[in-house]
């Protein structure tokens, strides 16, 4: 990952709402979850759920399925693990302090 990538991430994780919907969706695993299941959880107008969720998903940061008439969004866990991995990529001068380790499949 390269810096530009990594600033575009953490702008979109850089709002208490999209901040919250990604946290959400890291808890709800790799199933995710519907977005009226989401906007509830949330307490957000399926407006607002809609604006946020476009602005993570161009991030890399949140993917989606449609499921019938339902759509699913997910935490995408190796965009998650890949931003980790750059943000600690210099720990502790170098030495092995941290396990460099996909959290999720």
């Amino acid at each position: 990952m390269d810096a530009a990538a990594a600033v575009v991430k953490l702008a979109a994780l850089a709002q208490e709402s999209r901040l919250r919907i990604f946290r959400l969706l890291v808890e709800a695993g790799p199933h995710g979850m519907y977005a009226g299941a989401i906007a509830k959880a949330l307490g957000l107008a399926p407006a607002t759920l809609s604006f946020h969720i476009a602005h993570l998903a161009r991030s890399g940061l949140v993917s989606s399925r449609q499921e019938s008439r339902f759509i699913y969004y997910f935490a995408n866990f190796p965009a998650m693990d890949e931003l980790i991995a750059y943000l600690t990529e210099n720990c502790c001068h170098g030495q092995p302090c941290l396990t460099r380790k996909p959290l999720c499949p």
